[in-house]
């Protein structure tokens, strides 16, 4: 049997032992802590956003608190509010809607706390109102769709068009690009556009009534995301059309389950609008603690996936 331990040894003990506690909670207090307010997480692409950032943060040692605006604008406001209350040391904001958050903006501001903005942008002054933009060239999204629909349909189509959240700056660039690309072509035209919130459900209902209304009119599909996409082609197969034969589907984002749609030859194609914006925000980050010039917009590189390519990068997306 051991001999007993003097007091002061298991004093000493104890001490030892509450050391790397310690540690750690200096480490938590002294931790760099982000704020993400997320607009929404009910689709693949939001999820998969968020998931990059919170492996990049984790890689990085930084302490990411992450919102759920659930699709509401005034929500998010309140979800950013709820960050500066935190004394969160920068913010990372996704803005569901480009006009409706300038409150949020304002509260960062006096608080001075610095404010990113991811994947979509609000209004407001880059180095004033927020540090930078960080996304995609949703315009060139938009042509890039066009050009390779004109190609498909040798400048010949009547289009419908299923557009993301109104509000949304994404949207308004993906349908501004689209219409400049087809504007080259005279014989491409849409015959209707309707929104379906970036979400699959609304879409299939949406492709649906216009099916009825527009029958064999409607010769090509462009819809501003994927989801959209994957709901327009069951509503075209309920209508008793071919998706991808006697109507051409393209759309933006990049999915796995739409170049599973390519491979199986459903959707034509899809323009990468890239979710893993983890490594450029964080890189940002540390760029703007080591005091560097930071530019207003800064942009994350998108490929092109059709049935050229798309069975090749399945098992990476996401």
């Amino acid at each position: 049997m051991p001999p007993a331990l003097s007091r002061s040894a298991v004093v000493g003990l104890l001490a030892l032992a509450a050391l790397p506690l310690a540690a750690c909670a200096r480490r938590d207090a002294d931790a760099y802590v982000v704020g993400f307010s997320q607009m929404e997480s009910d689709n693949p692409w939001r999820l998969a956003q968020t998931k990059s950032l919170r492996e990049e943060a984790a890689k990085r040692g930084y302490q990411l608190v992450v919102t759920d605006a659930q699709g509401q604008t005034a929500k998010q406001v309140s979800d950013v509010e709820d960050l500066i209350a935190r004394r969160v040391k920068l913010i990372l904001l996704a803005p569901r809607e480009f006009e409706g958050l300038a409150p949020a903006l304002q509260a960062a501001r006096a608080a001075n706390i610095p404010v990113i903005l991811v994947d979509r942008e609000a209004a407001g002054t880059p180095g004033q109102d927020f540090v930078t933009f960080l996304g995609s060239n949703f315009v060139e999204q938009g042509r890039r769709a066009a050009e390779w629909l004109a190609k498909e349909t040798n400048g010949q189509a009547s289009i419908v068009e299923i557009s993301g959240t109104p509000g949304a700056s994404v949207a308004a660039d993906r349908a501004k690009g689209f219409r400049e690309g087809i504007a080259k072509y005279p014989g491409m035209k849409i015959i209707a556009s309707q929104t379906g919130n970036f979400t699959r459900a609304q879409a299939q209902g949406v492709m649906q009534n216009v099916a009825q209304s527009l029958g064999p009119r409607i010769t090509a599909v462009y819809t501003h995301n994927d989801e959209m996409a994957l709901g327009a082609i069951q509503a075209l197969k309920a209508a008793g059309r071919t998706p991808g034969s006697d109507v051409k589907v393209v759309s933006i984002d990049g999915q796995r389950a739409a170049l599973e749609a390519i491979a199986r030859g459903e959707l034509g194609a899809t323009v990468e609008s890239n979710p893993r914006f983890g490594p450029l925000a964080f890189e940002t980050i540390e760029k703007l603690r080591k005091g560097d010039a930071i530019a207003p917009r800064i942009l994350i590189t998108d490929r092109f996936f059709d049935r050229a390519n798309a069975a090749r990068y399945v098992a990476e997306a996401y």
